[in-house]
């Protein structure tokens, strides 16, 4: 029994000391990515769109998540110094009540954003989707991630596994008394990160129709409204405009042409009445009253 004890002890050393392991090594690796994140605003490379990863907007006890609040500061510092000209809000939107896109839209609008610059990503249920989708979803080769540092490691490891060149800008951090139990987490949130690129090799979970970043998204139906972008007027498409602007270029060119020729013409002088008479064979000929023929006058 002791000698059982043992080896079942020692098996449980060597799992931790596993664990331990892989966590180091986590932490170490995902940790090399904070070369391309920044700090100061003046410092970032201007990039067209800056992804701003989701959390909720309040704390599960009801007070106010400062990782929300300062990462909407910190996009708002991108926009507001030219550093981006569109952001992509993603999160996660489970219930109607819990719907991180939205939160972080209207507290952008109300820190002065623009709503046409702002477009939600509704499906981030994660850092990886929202990085993934960020490409294959909006088209963007190259972005700018907003959130904490920490944050910012995983995510551009992330994306620069998957061919991504992103970098980041730093969100201010919260209070260690806030930020101990997320700073823990993360520490195994990079570990899964790893298991899920190199062992489990894990994609989003939806990706679905593109969506052009700079372009005014079409009016959606009442159902959808809430799970999909504002309802914006769409412009005509360029070919359109062109065809039109040819159509009426042409309709302009040949009343200008009609104007020139009846002034510049020579004036054909009026031809006699003799003359309009002899080209006319029939009314040369004066109508004389017929007589009534025997069989009409027959007829009764």
């Amino acid at each position: 029994m002791k000698k059982f004890a043992k080896i079942l002890l020692a098996c449980l050393v060597l799992l931790l000391a596993l664990i331990a392991m892989l966590l180091g090594y986590s932490e170490w690796i995902v940790s090399d990515a904070r070369h391309y994140t920044y700090d100061q605003v003046d410092k970032v490379p201007n990039n067209r769109v800056a992804v701003v990863l989701g959390t909720s907007k309040y704390l599960s006890g009801g007070g106010p998540n400062h990782y929300f609040k300062y990462r909407i500061k910190a996009a708002a510092e991108l926009y507001n110094n030219a550093k981006v000209d569109f952001i992509i809000v993603s999160g996660d939107n489970a219930t109607v009540q819990y719907n991180e896109p939205r939160q972080m839209r209207r507290a952008l609008i109300k820190a002065g954003i623009p709503a046409s610059a702002i477009y939600m990503d509704f499906a981030g249920f994660r850092t990886l989707d929202s990085v993934v989708r960020a490409k294959e979803v909006f088209g963007q080769e190259r972005f700018t991630v907003v959130s904490q540092g920490f944050h910012n490691e995983r995510a551009i490891f992330i994306a620069r596994h998957f061919g991504i060149d992103a970098v980041g800008f730093n969100a201010e951090d919260p209070s260690a008394y806030q930020g101990i139990r997320t700073r823990v987490r993360e520490v195994f949130a990079r570990l899964m990160g790893l298991l899920d690129l190199y062992v489990l090799d894990k994609g989003p979970k939806f990706l679905g129709a593109p969506v052009p970043i700079g372009l005014p998204v079409p009016c959606q139906s009442l159902s959808t409204i809430g799970s999909l972008q504002p309802c914006l007027k769409q412009p005509k498409p360029a070919v359109d405009e062109a065809k039109q602007a040819a159509v009426s270029a042409a309709v302009a060119t040949e009343s200008a042409t009609s104007s020139a020729s009846a002034t510049t013409d020579p004036v054909t002088p009026a031809k006699s009445a003799a003359e309009t008479t002899a080209e006319s064979p029939s009314a040369a000929l004066p109508t004389m009253p017929m007589a009534p023929s025997a069989a009409s006058t027959a007829a009764p």
